[in-house]
């Protein structure tokens, strides 16, 4: 079972770190009806920016939620999906950073029987820290800006939207 996402693949039984905007990650669950076959465990924080624009009915559809690193790591120690999608919420790490190398560890273990998708809308420290686990990191950059470029701004380079894959 291979995901398909805007151009790129995450293979099964890996860890993908995925950045970019939220309709990157709901067009991938919602359009591809192969998921529906597997066990798929959907993974929030505190809040989720995705979840409700998620049209996923499927019985195979699990949702948690994680106030805490711990109760994150618990979760992921715990589960037996297929698929475990991890939206990153970088709130639980407010005074637990000593939890960060030990979900680092788990998300890289359980991504060789699993395939493990660690996604968020903008890296941040956490979830950098996080990614250094994972075989492929796929960063979907911002578009460009329209027109010319004001003086003193620089050009962030390439193709507006595009898309990068970093392999580790």
């Amino acid at each position: 079972m291979r995901i398909e996402l805007q151009g790129a693949a995450i293979e099964p039984c890996t860890f993908t770190a995925v950045i970019g905007p939220a309709g990157i990650a709901t067009g991938m669950i919602n359009t591809q009806s192969d998921l529906q076959r597997y066990l798929f465990l959907f993974v929030s924080g505190n809040f989720s920016r995705i979840l409700t624009q998620v049209g996923r009915s499927s019985a195979n559809f699990d949702v948690r939620r994680a106030f805490t690193a711990h109760q994150l790591l618990t979760i992921l120690q715990e589960a037996a999906h297929t698929v475990i999608f991890i939206e990153h919420d970088p709130t639980l790490f407010d005074g637990a950073w000593n939890m960060v190398a030990p979900l680092a560890g788990a998300l890289g273990e359980i991504g060789r029987e699993a395939t493990v998708i660690l996604y968020a809308p903008g890296a941040d420290r956490s979830f950098s820290l996080l990614a250094r686990n994972a075989r492929h990191v796929i960063c979907y950059l911002p578009e460009e800006p329209a027109g010319p470029l004001r003086a003193g701004r620089s050009k962030r380079g390439g193709r507006p939207g595009r898309q990068e894959t970093l392999d580790t």
